[in-house]
């Protein structure tokens, strides 16, 4: 009792004030640019955008995620439902981002939306056996380039890099259709997950792999040869982002030739800036010019002092690559 007394005076007061508190997020809402109606319903669910992309990882990799056991009589049957699932789920996601884009539009039409989303959806559904083969690649890399991996199926289970690559690659063949939102909505998600930020709009090869990938960055017009491989905290972004919306459509973000390395902690910005093929970046790099084809770039050694004691030198020697 001596409980609900205490409350109940804060519920009051709360009560006295909630209709003007209403009207008053009521109005933000129509001066908010962003919140062009809020009447509409033509806006993707997140929900159903994460469903989705569990569906395309329990597909690409059935035996890790799947939900039942696998015979060599009942895969197909079971490949197709999920097929089929993938397929309803995102016709349904595209057909309302495209109601979103066409809304204000005079030649908004609603059949002439769903025949889109659905010639969309079957293109997208299209890509997803070369995706798969791009996924296998990018697992095998991390298998080749991690003495610390026990197994493939360590690797597909846990390691954040191969998450974030799989929702990437989705995500680009649907920003290569021209699908508004979702791309940038599943990548964010990996994000999120990962603390690995691609955007859709990269261009990324074959074999690529993330060791750790914590804190890697990759810009939208970044463009990835094959067999490369970042370590952590490695940013690949633009120079100034000053012009804003100006710089939209830009080559913004550098060019990684194949067969780079490049260790934690590096930057490497602008949309001229290319690291030619078969180098090696060296950690703690700060880079805005282009470096030659097998060059190996590294900062000068530092000079470590210790407090208390006698200083002490780095070895000439040392590898910072390593």
């Amino acid at each position: 009792m001596k409980s609900g007394k205490q409350e109940e005076p804060v519920s009051r007061e709360f009560n006295q004030c909630i209709t003007p508190l209403t009207q008053e997020m009521v109005e933000s809402y129509h001066e908010d640019d962003a919140y062009t109606t809020y009447t509409s319903t033509a806006l993707p669910n997140r929900n159903e955008i994460i469903g989705i992309l569990c569906d395309i990882r329990e597909l690409f990799y059935p035996r890790h995620y799947g939900s039942r056991e696998l015979f060599n009589c009942t895969i197909q049957y079971y490949i197709g439902d999920i097929l089929m699932r993938i397929e309803e789920k995102l016709h349904k996601q595209i057909r309302l981002c495209l109601m979103r884009k066409y809304e204000n539009s005079e030649k908004y039409q609603v059949q002439a939306v769903a025949d889109e989303a659905a010639q969309i959806s079957c293109a997208f559904m299209k890509t997803l056996p070369k995706i798969r083969i791009h996924m296998a690649q990018d697992v095998q890399a991390a298998y080749d380039g991690d003495p610390a991996a026990a197994d493939k199926d360590q690797i597909i289970f846990s390691y954040p890099g191969v998450f974030a690559m799989m929702v990437f690659r989705v995500a680009h063949e649907l920003y290569q259709l021209g699908v508004p939102i979702i791309p940038r909505m599943m990548t964010e998600y990996a994000h999120s997950r990962t603390g690995i930020d691609i955007n859709p709009g990269a261009t990324i090869g074959k074999y690529f792999f993330m060791d750790h990938g914590t804190g890697i960055v990759i810009g939208e017009t970044t463009i990835i040869g094959d067999y490369v491989k970042l370590y952590q905290g490695v940013t690949l972004g633009a120079l100034s982002t000053r012009g804003g919306q100006n710089l939209r459509g830009h080559k913004r973000h550098p060019t990684i030739e194949d067969n780079v390395t490049i260790y934690s902690n590096v930057s490497i910005l602008g949309g001229e800036t290319v690291i030619g093929h078969d180098s090696i970046i060296g950690g703690n790099c700060f880079i805005t010019q282009s470096v030659p084809a097998g060059s190996k770039v590294s900062v000068k050694n530092p000079e470590l002092q210790v407090e208390g004691g006698e200083p002490q030198e780095v070895e000439e020697n040392f590898d910072w690559a390593n």
